[in-house]
């Protein structure tokens, strides 16, 4: 009695592990489908492959090239979409392919194996049938040949940078051409104006008067060179002063106009001076040391004995605009550079200006 039953017991639980094993073999499904069994030349078709098993279990699909069997090519294969089902218990994975052919058949697409946990599992086969386009022979006027190339239509937007780069490329060119001929003619970018206020004429002729002194022109052996200098000194301070060009007249007509304007004591010392500055600049005589300071003391007398007197609320005297146009070699440098980097910047902007011109007409 006991041995019986431990026959049934073993029996039992072989029939249980045959039953587990085989609902374990019916866990896994795989399944082959296709969209369209039949397409023309050219056309494409989509192979979709699902696959059904637990979710604890690792599939391995098929790998393909370029080719699914001889005469039919895989343009894409998309990426694997993955479904769970049953509370996450199972899953369920999809993977597409997306096929076409050029060559008009009947065609076998075999099973498609796949591998779920090393063991391989096969869908069913499918077939495809690819027909050629239908060609009337028999009314070849039906028939038409290459179409003309067309012409795109014109547009705005095709024009935006190249009309963008000519107008920046203008004012880069005129800035370029300035720049060169700034540092053609050596001088600065932009000029330095220095505002300077005016003497009054016995200032600025006294000024001029301390040059000569401190020069010593009479003592280097030049005196027609100082005579010449104190001489215009005197002259401008005159034209300054009263008010007619005495540097376009002789020294008697300036001798006498002044006599027309002033008392004879401060002219007699001023007529002296400019004797003896004609003596030595047409006669070439050649004054002794103390004529030389003689004269230089009547020409300092004339200017205090003549100038105009200083008032307490005397107007401010109109002021003399001076052009600097000095440039450091920093300066030139830094032009250089400006106008190299312009250069390459225009030629940059030409090349891309003719590349587009190149693409819009040819």
């Amino acid at each position: 009695m006991e041995s019986k039953m431990n026959r049934n017991i073993i029996l039992i639980a072989l029939l249980a592990l045959l039953s587990v094993g085989k609902a374990a073999a019916q866990s896994v499904t795989v399944e082959a489908k296709i969209d369209s069994l039949q397409i023309l030349i050219g056309e494409q078709a989509k192979v979709q492959l699902q696959v059904a098993m637990d979710a604890k279990q690792r599939a391995i699909f098929p790998t393909y090239t370029d080719t699914l069997v001889r005469g039919v090519e895989i343009i894409e294969t998309v990426k694997p979409d993955t479904q769970f089902l049953n509370d996450r218990q199972r899953m369920l994975i999809t993977q597409e392919y997306i096929i076409t052919s050029f060559d008009s058949a009947l065609y076998y697409l075999p099973p498609m194996p796949v591998t779920v946990d090393d063991k391989v599992y096969k869908s069913k086969a499918l077939a495809l049938k690819v027909y050629s386009m239908p060609v009337d022979t028999l009314h070849p006027d039906q028939f038409f040949g290459q179409k003309p190339v067309m012409k795109a239509p014109f547009a705005w937007e095709d024009w935006y940078g190249l009309l963008a780069c000519s107008f920046l490329a203008l004012p880069l060119l005129g800035l370029l051409i300035y720049l060169i001929i700034r540092i053609r003619d050596n001088k600065p970018i932009i000029r330095k104006i220095k505002v300077e206020p005016k003497l009054p004429p016995h200032q600025a002729a006294m000024k001029e008067i301390e040059r000569i002194k401190a020069e010593k022109v009479w003592q280097k052996g030049q005196p027609k060179e100082y005579y010449t200098e104190l001489t215009d000194t005197i002259r401008t301070y005159i034209k300054d002063r009263f008010g007619f060009n005495a540097l376009e007249m002789t020294s008697s007509e300036i001798i006498n106009q002044l006599l027309e304007m002033n008392d004879k004591e401060a002219i007699s010392d001023l007529k002296l001076l400019f004797q003896t500055a004609d003596l030595v600049k047409f006669a070439k005589h050649n004054p002794q040391m103390n004529e030389n300071d003689a004269n230089l003391i009547n020409a300092i007398d004339f200017i205090n004995e003549t100038k105009q007197p200083e008032e307490e609320n005397q107007k401010t005297q109109p002021t003399e605009i001076t052009v600097i146009e000095k440039r450091s070699l920093r300066v030139k440098a830094m032009l250089i550079c400006g106008i190299a980097l312009l250069s390459a910047a225009l030629i940059g902007t030409f090349i891309y200006i003719g590349l587009q011109l190149y693409n819009l007409f040819v």
